[in-house]
């Protein structure tokens, strides 16, 4: 599945980057007043009108497929494994108590070292 989230990866960036490119190249709507008045741009590569046409159409087509694309990664990207459960339902694990040694003779100065911390909040909750 790791795979399958790369490949949609990849198309979203492509698409949005074709979408950048043909959004620069289309004209604005005053564009069009400059050609009636024969500013030169109807001699385009498509023509006075064909040009709006097709690049609205192909800037359509990728929003769509960015869209979908960024429909697909949101829904991998909740979609849990079967096999795990809530948070609240494991178990805590419990770390082993460490133990103290007593000093040798008790009427020496040794230092007793003090205990490990607990790991959990379950560990420091006083037992009678």
């Amino acid at each position: 599945m790791n795979v399958l989230v790369n490949v949609i990866l990849g198309v979203q960036m492509l698409t949005a980057l074709g979408m950048i490119g043909l959004i620069l190249v289309q004209h604005g709507k005053g564009a069009d007043m400059g050609a009636a008045f024969g500013s030169g741009s109807s001699g385009s590569l498509f023509g006075a009108s064909g040009s709006a046409n097709f690049l609205s159409r192909t800037t359509g087509v990728l929003a769509t497929v960015f869209f979908v694309a960024t429909l697909a990664l949101a829904y991998f990207g909740n979609v849990r494994p079967a096999s795990s459960g809530s948070v609240l339902e494991t178990p805590a694990a419990v770390a082993p108590a460490a133990s103290v040694d007593a000093p040798a003779t008790a009427g020496s100065n040794a230092v007793v070292p003090a205990p490990a911390a607990a790991a959990s909040g379950a560990a420091q909750i006083p037992t009678k």
